[in-house]
């Protein structure tokens, strides 16, 4: 269960579901790809320079079989729109998580 619906149901049991209920809509598969959600969740993780966010989120992709040149060209997207700190400060980490995955 993500952090933020168990911290919901710990202020309010009807907050929990709602959220719960958002959270179940969001992460079903859809007409958009899991794999791509996940790329878009990372690049947003990313370019908010959440790296833990961004880790966590790798080790999806990697299971939901994204190679490491998508995962390289979604950085690539955060440093046009983030800049260059934020990349310098995700890539390094991430770049260690591929090569955990031998990636």
């Amino acid at each position: 269960m993500p952090r933020a619906i168990a911290y919901a149901e710990k202020m309010d049991e009807g907050l929990g579901d709602a959220l719960s209920s958002l959270y179940i809509e969001v992460w079903s598969e859809g007409d958009i790809p899991m794999k791509y959600k996940h790329l878009m969740a990372f690049a947003i993780a990313a370019s908010n320079n959440n790296i833990e966010s961004a880790l966590k989120i790798v080790e999806r992709l990697v299971k939901l079989g994204a190679t490491r040149q998508e995962i390289i060209e979604t950085l690539k997207l955060v440093m046009w729109t983030s800049g260059v700190q934020v990349f310098t400060d995700v890539a390094g980490p991430v770049m260690k998580e591929l090569e955990k995955y031998g990636l």
